[in-house]
């Protein structure tokens, strides 16, 4: 049985996973299909054993591949132009540091973390799309691939993360409408697959717009398309129809809301209230622009590679770093 205290082999990890050693290969490839019942075996032997290729090269300086990767999966309900805002900001951010970037698309989860670990091409690792209850996180810590997440488990125990903090975004969202005079105020977040996921910046932008005092609040999930979102804000109208006030997290349907509040004869800045979670232009680009906190993308991005790469130089970094949310009136 291999130890730590000597080259742990494919074939070592294959014994403890009770499979084929091509099996092993498969998995930390992805070249073939495994069940993923065998690929947790295998991703499990990895960790326990802590299998890397070439560790021993690995743990020299010099031998760095010079890449970090971004797993940043492409899933349902989520903005693809903010998505590339992080992807520009990390890009950008490791080019200062003569670092290229693996961005790392599949929701592949566990098993994808696996093998990039084992595969020796990148140096570290940025992860995206952070759920509350995220199964990579204890992959992660047992992997040891030096890694910064862009979001916020529920345990972040020993883990280095980064973000906005989203509860605060979703409170100051809140306290706008209320100090507006509107009484009863309604969130339009993010879709029902980004809920159903229990995806990190979504719960926390939820819990701090309920839990702020002085208004009737309450929350509606919401979908992208342009149909489903009037159909949505119709919805929402005729269920409270003393609502005054909106706050909307989902990039792609303000213009649909907007749309749908002016045929519902709202005046929005006027006796009706909306307020964006989300880039500028998406908040600048409607009629009338509205007041916004912005979702800094690239800046979250660009922390997060500076962060990995103090820790791939031996250095210190905060366990937790939350940009605090600012809200622009228009």
């Amino acid at each position: 049985m291999a130890g730590p205290g000597r080259g742990v082999t494919i074939a070592d990890v294959a014994a403890r996973a009770g499979v084929a050693a091509s099996t092993v290969s498969y998995v930390l490839s992805g070249k073939r299909s495994i069940s993923p019942e065998t690929a947790d075996r295998v991703m499990q032997a990895v960790a326990d054993l802590g299998y890397h290729p070439h560790a021993g090269a690995r743990s020299l300086a010099s031998r760095r591949a010079g890449v970090i990767a971004m797993m940043l999966p492409l899933r349902d309900g989520m903005h693809l132009p903010v998505l590339m805002q992080f992807a520009s900001g990390a890009v950008t951010e490791a080019r200062r540091h003569d670092q290229d970037v693996l961005l790392m698309t599949a929701d592949e989860g566990p098993a994808g973390l696996a093998r990039v670990a084992a595969s020796a091409i990148v140096d570290g690792l940025i992860l995206m799309d952070v759920e509350v209850r995220d199964p990579r996180v204890e992959t992660l810590r047992r992997l040891g691939l030096p890694s910064v997440l862009i979001g916020f488990p529920a345990d972040a125990e020993g883990l280095t993360c980064v973000d906005l903090d989203f509860t605060a975004a979703g409170s100051v969202c809140a306290d706008y409408l209320a100090e507006r005079g509107c009484g009863d105020i309604a969130l339009l977040g993010a879709s029902e697959a980004v809920y159903a996921r229990r995806t990190g910046f979504a719960e926390r932008v939820r819990e701090g717009f309920l839990g702020r005092s002085g208004a009737r609040a309450e929350v509606w999930p919401c979908p992208d398309e342009p149909v489903s979102v009037q159909r949505t804000v119709k919805e929402l109208l005729a269920a409270n129809p003393a609502l005054t006030g909106l706050a909307v997290h989902n990039e792609p349907a303000v213009g649909h809301v907007m749309h749908a509040l002016a045929d519902a004869g709202k005046r929005v800045g006027e006796d009706f209230h909306v307020v964006v979670i989300g880039p500028d232009e998406v908040a600048e680009r409607v009629h009338p622009q509205l007041p916004s906190v912005l979702v800094p993308a690239e800046t979250l991005a660009e922390t997060a590679v500076r962060h990995l790469m103090r820790k791939l130089d031996g250095l210190d970094v905060p366990d937790s770093t939350l940009v605090e949310p600012q809200l622009t009136v228009r």
